[in-house]
């Protein structure tokens, strides 16, 4: 894995991880009775945002990590995804008979 695949898969898990960590803990306008004209009352009052940025920064680098680790060790390979013999094997691609 490259640099930049590597960035790109932790860009992937940190937005992924920031959707599921954004909804904890959120206190609505409706939650604390104060509803700002012309808002819902859904509206988030209290996010947290910058504390749930560095909580997601701590998980994705781990899950990263993880994910990384596996590819680079090649623990799992795209070969192990090929369900229904799609993939061109390389005696087949070069000169392989059909049968």
């Amino acid at each position: 894995m490259g640099i930049t695949s590597g960035l790109v898969l932790y860009s992937v898990i940190w937005f992924m991880t920031f959707l599921v960590v954004i909804p904890f803990r959120l206190q609505t306008q409706g939650d604390v009775g104060e509803v700002v004209p012309g808002t819902h009352a859904g509206s988030p009052e209290v996010h947290n945002l910058k504390k749930k940025a560095w909580i997601t920064t701590l998980i994705s680098f781990v899950l990263w990590a993880i994910i990384a680790t596996i590819i680079i060790t090649g623990m799992i390979t795209v070969e192990d995804f090929d369900w229904f013999n799609n993939l061109n094997r390389s005696s087949d691609a070069v000169g392989g008979t059909n049968g």
